[in-house]
């Protein structure tokens, strides 16, 4: 499997649990949580919401942008997956300390996104890093004589 099909396949599983928070924040209610039992908590903090925003929002967002440049397989394209990725691994770490730190309180949906955007993080880099570099012939300089 590619590093390209993984991404994308771990980013929908980010996505599925982003909308589903999505849509429980809209509708008020609680997300089911039968293991840690403070996705409510969570859900319900202050920590929820940035500028107005729900961070579920955010997230689901920052899946649609990680699937939408999974589409070009080139620099470009793997360059805004690692960016996106990277800034979503670096918003998950933050939500999660905030999650132990401040409220005390785990959500499982939120350790299952926390987990998808370090797994898209790293492949994203590798596919980013392992990539050859194209070098098109129009900008190599002419040699010098």
């Amino acid at each position: 499997m590619s590093l390209r099909v993984a991404s994308a396949a771990v980013a929908t599983v980010g996505l599925a649990i982003a909308a589903y928070l999505t849509i429980v924040h809209y509708a008020g209610g609680s997300p089911v949580c039968a293991i840690s039992h403070g996705c409510a908590t969570v859900q319900h903090s202050r920590y929820a919401e940035l500028a107005g925003v729900p961070v579920a929002l955010l997230g689901l967002f920052g899946y649609v942008a990680i699937l939408l440049s999974l589409l070009r397989d080139d620099e470009l394209g793997r360059t805004v997956t690692a960016l996106a990725a990277l800034v979503g691994f670096g918003f998950s770490a933050w939500l999660t300390y905030v999650e132990i730190a401040r409220l005390d309180a785990i959500c499982i949906w939120c350790v299952g996104s926390a987990i998808c955007m370090t797994v898209l993080a790293i492949l994203s880099a590798v596919r980013l890093i392992a990539a050859p570099v194209s070098v098109s012939s129009s900008r190599i300089p002419p040699a010098m004589t």
